[in-house]
């Protein structure tokens, strides 16, 4: 049907972001857009062809297929679409179909790039990306990079303590680092030359080998500031190496962080650290809603969050460790504490229970046994009182069955990979986001390489693994683009675990597995298959992009809730969403499952 420029003047001041732009610049723009009428099955465009321009429906419906020709939404009045092809090449990357006889407003390909340049309002609602975060200078968002000494001083194992002293004086530091090579093996601080040296009376001959701290904590270039302050604030060190790829390249003190102000979840984990019980621990984990709202306040990205709150339910892990080998004593054999889950892939928000391990030293014997399963039960029952709630699938240290040496860990994951049931894709699933906690890491390491070989090498488990990674899809439906949930107590909200974050945690989860990537992180094993190949450069922005959008208005979600006095969960009300932010997530949603139909379809990537 024909439309006057008033009758598309009056629908455009009801559309975001053109209700916000003078009534005299949509006039003057609205002579120049054209309404299509169009039947039921039309073509409004087919995947690859070059666009018309940018569409905006002002009656009916249409459906959007991606480049698998899977559906990935449907949208009615005043959604648009086609906008990710304009700003690429002008050509589409998806294909439209009428699922009803439909009125359309097409705005000139022109018309668009001049809207965009002219307005940032128009140029905000299009652009996809992460708005930037504010630049605070502080230590939570500093990479230890930019924090480190860089060359730091060393000496040789065979050195004397004397020599060493001297060259410390001389260079007015408070530590060397002890090296074979580029290869570090210990720090000597000068902590250990008055309590090892001087204070037992040792020989100026002394090698450092002797009295050096040897293996000690490191940390790589890409941790961020906080992990400093919480290690040193938890092992009452000052002094940590910052190794990568193996080498020695810098070196943080206490000296080096004085110029940033200490964040309140540092304050946590000293608490933490030097609680006597669970019950003293419990006290200072209640106060994790406070800080998730201070830290979503203070423009954190959400991978930054998550990071600083799992810091806390991973000290303290160690600290009942430390708290059972005191009431229980030493450990039989080398043991090694593990997390899975969002504690595992450190990315826990203002809800979350408990999924642990445990693997022990094949030379644990089963008398021994006993000790482990009450170390277990100890530490399991402490994260229940400190808000991390036992696991509802009983996937923890305290059952025998996951608290086991490693050679039956080897066989548990030979099993799941060689016959992919679908209660070994669920446990494949989990364990693949293992990461060390507390122990002996060593007892990981081979096992954690040899299974991502054994696993990718298997295409009929790739292929299970890929299909139940399927399972939880975005939340796309024909209510303005969403599906809520239909019933129960959370009716009329979107699931922004399930159905938001959780399917691009299964994704990043294959990627990792067909790159052998070692990352565990959502993000990082998202900017990592992207670095080996396994997702194009575009498929990544636009995937990454995605995430940081629903993984950031979930946690602007929970601390909205802490905020009212309510406890955070992870069920929106689309309602509470301006257009404009529920433009943007249901787009979120669109890349995410276009990027799960290619992954169904045998592709790791979006060109």
């Amino acid at each position: 049907m024909p439309l006057s420029p008033e009758q598309i003047t009056r629908f455009l001041k009801s559309v975001h972001p053109y209700d916000a732009l003078p009534l005299a610049e949509l006039e003057r723009i609205a002579p120049r857009i054209d309404a299509w009428e169009v039947e039921r099955d039309f073509a409004v465009y087919d995947l690859g062809e070059k666009l018309p321009g940018l569409f905006i429906v002002y009656e009916g419906q249409v459906e959007i297929r991606d480049e698998n020709d899977a559906v990935v939404s449907h949208l009615g009045l005043r959604n648009s679409f086609g906008e990710r092809g304009l700003m690429r090449d002008g050509h589409a990357v998806t294909s439209a179909r009428a699922d009803a006889h439909s009125v359309l407003l097409v705005l000139p390909p022109e018309l668009f790039s001049e809207l965009m340049a002219a307005h940032p309002v128009v140029a905000k609602f299009f652009n996809r990306a992460r708005a930037p975060r504010p630049q605070v200078q502080s230590l939570a968002t500093s990479r230890v990079e930019t924090l480190m000494a860089r060359d730091p001083a060393t000496c040789a194992p065979g050195t004397t303590v004397q020599a060493a002293a001297q060259d410390m004086r001389a260079r007015g530091i408070s530590s060397l680092c002890v090296c074979e090579g580029d290869a570090l093996v210990g720090i000597l601080t000068q902590r250990d030359l008055s309590g090892k040296v001087v204070a037992e009376a040792r020989s100026p001959d002394t090698p450092v080998a002797q009295v050096m701290t040897p293996a000690p904590l490191t940390l790589a270039p890409s941790a961020i500031g906080s992990d400093v302050l919480h290690a040193m604030m938890e092992r009452h060190i000052g002094h940590i190496p910052i190794v990568e790829a193996g080498r020695l390249v810098g070196m943080v003190t206490q000296t080096d962080l004085t110029r940033f102000q200490a964040v309140s979840s540092a304050e946590l984990v000293s608490r933490l650290a030097r609680a006597t019980s669970a019950g003293e621990m419990a006290e200072v984990t209640a106060e994790i809603p406070r800080l998730l709202v201070q830290l979503v306040a203070g423009g954190n990205r959400h991978e930054v969050v998550t990071r600083l709150i799992t810091d806390i339910a991973d000290t303290a892990t160690r600290r009942l460790l430390a708290l059972a080998e005191e009431k229980l004593g030493p450990p039989p054999v080398p043991y090694l504490w593990l997390a899975c889950g969002s504690q595992g892939r450190q990315e826990q928000t203002g809800v979350s229970d408990q999924d642990n391990c445990l693997l022990l030293d094949d030379a644990v014997t089963e008398p021994q046994m006993p000790y482990f399963q009450d170390l277990a039960r100890f530490v399991c029952d402490g994260l229940n009182t400190c808000g991390y709630v036992y696991c509802p699938g009983d996937m923890m240290a305290t059952n025998p069955r996951w608290c086991q040496p490693v050679r039956v860990w080897r066989d548990y994951f030979r099993g799941w990979i060689a016959r992919p049931n679908p209660e070994a894709q669920m446990l494949a699933s989990v364990m693949f986001d293992l990461r060390p906690i507390g122990g002996h890491q060593a007892l990981f390491t081979d096992l954690q390489a040899e299974t991502l070989r054994a696993a990718r090498a298997n295409s009929i488990f790739v292929a299970h693994m890929i299909s139940n990674s399927l399972k939880h899809t975005p939340p796309l439906g024909l209510l303005r683009g969403f599906a809520t949930i239909r019933s129960g107590e959370h009716r009329n909200t979107l699931d922004l675990k399930h159905n938001g974050v959780v399917p691009v945690v299964d994704l990043g989860r294959i990627y990792a597995l067909q790159g052998e990537l070692t990352e565990v992180g959502t993000r990082a094993r998202l900017e990592a298959a992207e670095a080996a190949g396994v997702l194009s450069p575009s498929g990544a922005r636009d995937l990454k992009d995605a995430y940081d959008l629903i993984a950031e208005t979930r946690l602007e979600h929970q601390a909205a809730l802490v905020r009212r006095a309510e406890a955070p969960d992870n069920y929106l009300a689309p309602t509470s969403l301006s257009d404009f932010e529920r433009s943007h997530l249901r787009d979120a949603f669109v890349v995410v499952k276009t990027m799960q139909s290619a992954v169904g379809h045998g592709k790791g990537m979006l060109s």
